[in-house]
């Protein structure tokens, strides 16, 4: 799988990857910002994309993966053509998984840099919105295993704040942080190795990140507000 952009001529570029956000520039165009497979994080502009006739319409939304025709200008990028592959609304159409799932890309936009290599985060992050759609599993751990290997995969990660753990909760920490990314959502924990595990995850978070997202303050009212 090559993770060069495919350049097909005249400044044209085609990416793969997901909308992390979209925000609205003018009247008529949006500014996206797309995680990409061959450019990590890039900035691009859909021009007209508000008009309801535009072909961009419908694909320049966050949570939206699929390939994307670029114009590579000096220093900015414009999207000429998209196909979009999976939007995930089985996440955004439901008011208990939407926000985790903006929290997700919210997560990966903090952890990824423009132009460079961010194909494992990625690949993690398209896994996670999948396993966030599965009613099998526990979304406070599919959290809990996203955030721990973002973290783990870019070297925010402190032994010391593990080394307490023992049993099921130690085990799943090294499955967590060594196990292929497809393989990653693919287990349960008792609830109090989930207790033990999540507890040093928090300590974990507080060396390396001070600052609250957004996503995230919405998703704990909406958690308070349902419970």
């Amino acid at each position: 799988m090559s993770r060069t952009a495919g350049e097909i001529g005249d400044n044209l570029i085609e990416v793969t990857g997901l909308v992390l956000s979209a925000s609205s520039v003018g009247e008529y165009d949006r500014r996206v910002v797309i995680l990409t497979r061959e450019r990590g994080k890039l900035h691009a502009f859909a021009k007209g994309a508000r008009r309801p006739n535009s072909p961009l319409i419908g694909g320049i939304r966050p949570f939206c993966f699929g390939t994307f025709t670029l114009y590579e200008g000096r220093s900015s990028y414009t999207i000429k053509q998209l196909s979009i592959s999976r939007d995930f609304g089985e996440v955004t159409s439901r008011m208990d998984l939407v926000y985790l799932g903006y929290y997700f890309l919210e997560f990966a936009d903090y952890y990824s840099r423009e132009n460079g290599d961010e194909f494992s985060t990625l690949k993690l992050l398209y896994q996670a919105l999948r396993a966030l759609s599965k009613d099998s599993l526990d979304n406070r751990l599919v959290r809990l295993v996203y955030e721990l290997r973002m973290m783990a995969m870019n070297g925010d990660f402190d032994g010391d704040c593990f080394r307490s753990l023992t049993g099921a909760a130690a085990y799943a920490l090294d499955f967590i942080v060594n196990t292929p990314v497809e393989r990653l959502f693919t287990f349960a924990l008792s609830e109090e190795a989930f207790a033990a595990l999540s507890e040093a995850a928090e300590r974990n978070r507080g060396r390396y990140i001070s600052r609250t997202f957004r996503s995230e303050e919405v998703f704990n009212s909406i958690n308070i507000t349902f419970s």
